[in-house]
């Protein structure tokens, strides 16, 4: 099986800078829990592209930093309006129910995405002690099927939430590829679009580990510092996870490589258009492909390349691209689709 595949932009190693930012903090002795200097301009990084009143809180991975941001935004009698694809609902093992004792109110949705129609009908019941509270609105950026939410579109849904009186979270663990898409900083997806809090990602984006909790209001998160620690957040060698943050957030480098990633998946849809048997089921928007081979196509070009059934009832498939996808593996690949789908007609 080759070692390069299209499984998931987990799979890519890290930045060739973020390891150098690794090695140039191993340097000496620092204090612990992040009250280090690396820490301290990795949070005014934050400050820069998410505003000043932006509080970044980091974390090892992103269900932990899922977990924490929707902690810190809910009463014990909170609910999360979520598509039933999100990440929360499909692929963190129930975390937000069984540590953050949070009830997951999903929503079917066409493309991954929410919006205010999708939304309204779970809007219901409030002051009712019998029923459990929504407060909060949490949906992914790009989404969990590869689609991107404008800024309009998330705008539209602070809105919504805010008329109600619930804070809109989003899951940005590909939030970067989502601001390259829409060629915009990535406040404009986020604070200036309304959003209350979000989980920022790095590992998909040329992390060792490391993500971040980033509060955008100062009026919300009371006690995160405790919430993180109780949910087995806080590094204690906080410098390691806040050097690769500095440098990924240095002026517009984050961008370089999600913009890399999402021009692969471009690069590979545009590749297998046309392909008799195949059929791309959602818009390639970011850094993801979905398709529907032939019957026991998959199969055979899973012996050979890595990828997931992402849907076995109908055979749908994922692909993914990272920001070290060559041009070379999309062709390589693409042309190993055209071939065994051509073989199975």
């Amino acid at each position: 099986m080759s070692e390069r595949g299209f499984a998931s932009d987990n799979y890519a190693g890290a930045l060739p800078e973020v390891v150098e930012a690794i090695a140039a903090a191993n340097a000496g002795h620092a204090p612990a829990y992040g009250d280090d200097e690396w820490t301290a301009r990795a949070e005014e990084r934050f400050r820069e592209h998410f505003g000043r009143d932006a509080r970044a809180f980091l974390a090892f991975n992103g269900t932990g930093a899922n977990v924490v941001a929707l902690r810190a935004l809910a009463q014990p009698w909170s609910a999360v309006i979520c598509p039933e694809t999100a990440h929360l609902n499909v692929d963190e093992c129930g975390a937000p129910e069984r540590v953050g004792g949070l009830k997951l109110l999903t929503v079917a949705t066409p493309d991954g995405k929410l919006t205010p129609e999708l939304v309204e009908p779970r809007l219901v019941r409030f002051g009712e002690e019998h029923a459990v509270q929504p407060g909060i609105v949490s949906i992914s950026q790009a989404s969990e099927l590869g689609t991107v939410y404008s800024v309009d579109e998330v705008r539209a849904l602070a809105d919504q939430a805010h008329a109600h009186g619930l804070l809109l979270h989003v899951d940005g663990a590909r939030l970067a590829n989502a601001a390259a898409a829409l060629d915009v900083p990535l406040r404009a997806l986020t604070t200036d679009a309304g959003v209350d809090a979000l989980s920022f990602g790095g590992t998909k984006n040329g992390l060792v580990i490391g993500e971040a909790v980033v509060l955008l209001r100062p009026d919300l998160g009371e006690g995160i510092a405790y919430l993180r620690k109780q949910s087995m957040q806080l590094a204690s060698k906080m410098r390691f996870l806040a050097a690769q943050f500095e440098v990924l957030l240095q002026g517009d480098r984050w961008r370089h490589g999600a913009a890399h990633a999402n021009a692969m998946a471009a690069r590979l849809a545009d590749a297998i258009a046309g392909t008799p048997g195949v059929r791309v089921t959602q818009r390639v928007e970011a850094n993801a492909v979905f398709a529907v081979l032939p019957p026991r196509a998959a199969e055979q070009l899973q012996r050979r390349w890595r990828f997931y059934v992402w849907d076995d009832s109908t055979g749908e498939v994922r692909w993914m691209c990272s920001w070290d996808t060559t041009p070379e593996d999309v062709d390589g690949f693409a042309a190993d689709i055209r071939s065994t789908v051509a073989s199975a007609a």
